[in-house]
């Protein structure tokens, strides 16, 4: 450690509790996790999946963009790290739905609040964006 500096009281070097470390470290399972619920196909599915469970096909219908492929690889993540359930219905052809977890639905209600956040400052943004566009444009002579 540099001379004039302080350590913070619980600081560890070999925990991903600072995002300057846990934004670089592969292995940090807490960047892992946020990679995986941040991107645009996950939040969408975790979003439909909030008040009913859906099938594939009506998953794919209800997200625009979103590739046979990249649905089934973000259906697959999110089950996997237990966010999203798979029931799979023994009738012929076979019926396949998905539905959010306890763990999904608390992880909804945190998107809700972010979701949330964004709608009441979304105009403070805009503004903030125009007066850094503004102070960036050359001035003309």
């Amino acid at each position: 450690m540099e001379d004039g500096t302080f350590e913070s009281p619980g600081y560890s070097t070999d925990t991903c509790a600072d995002p300057f470390v846990w934004d670089t470290r592969e292995d940090c399972d807490v960047r892992q996790i946020l990679d995986r619920i941040a991107d645009k196909w996950s939040l969408l599915v975790i979003a439909l999946l909030d008040t009913r469970s859906l099938r594939f096909s009506e998953l794919k219908r209800a997200i625009d963009g979103v590739s046979q492929r990249m649905l089934t690889v973000t259906l697959r993540q999110l089950e996997r790290d237990g966010l999203v359930s798979r029931t799979v219905h023994p009738v012929v052809p076979p019926r396949v739905e998905y539905a959010l977890t306890p763990l999904g639905s608390s992880l909804h209600e945190t998107i809700q609040s972010l979701v949330a956040w964004t709608e009441l400052h979304q105009d403070d943004i805009a503004r903030a964006r125009q007066r850094y566009d503004d102070a960036r444009e050359p001035q003309s002579v």
